[in-house]
């Protein structure tokens, strides 16, 4: 599966600004067969804190919606579950998990109080993710080399523009 902008913005951050070693994007369970269906869209390894992050990425611009709010979270809630199956089977020698969702634009109301309740859960959702982008915003206007990460770097010509 081709990698989502989106996961491309969640990849750049894990990073650059949580000093991730590795990134990979859409994961799949080995093996293949059922487990093999239900791919991660980001995980990042950083070996300095022994710290595992397990990212679920929904880039819709005009709002997270799977056909109803409650069918929306139903799925965001699946899908941490998928994260934390997958982190204890394959990742139990990291000594931390981090699960994240990361979304630009979820309605306020129903579903942000309701994803705020899954345990565990980390929600970088609209002015959280803004933070984020901008955070990435002020490094890419202070550093010009490239970290091989295509968000990062249109960041990067973009603060760098001149007239």
């Amino acid at each position: 599966m081709q990698t989502d902008i989106g996961e491309y913005v969640v990849g750049a951050y894990l990073k650059l600004e949580e000093g991730c070693d590795v990134i990979d994007y859409n994961v799949r369970a080995p093996g293949g067969g059922l487990k093999g269906l239900g791919e991660l869209d980001v995980i990042g390894l950083n070996f300095k804190t022994d710290t595992a992050f397990l990212c679920e990425v929904t880039t819709h611009i005009r709002g997270l919606l799977y056909v109803s709010n409650s069918e929306s979270l139903r799925r965001v809630k699946a899908k941490h579950e998928r994260q934390r199956a997958y982190a204890n089977e394959y990742l139990d020698n990291f000594q931390y998990h981090r699960y994240m969702f990361w979304s630009p634009v979820v309605p306020r109301g129903f579903l942000t109080e309701n994803l705020a309740k899954i345990d565990g859960l980390e929600l970088v959702i609209n002015g959280a993710y803004k933070g984020r982008v901008e955070q990435l915003r002020r490094r890419a206007r202070a550093e010009a080399q490239d970290t091989s990460n295509p968000f990062f770097r249109t960041l990067q010509i973009l603060e760098h523009l001149r007239d």
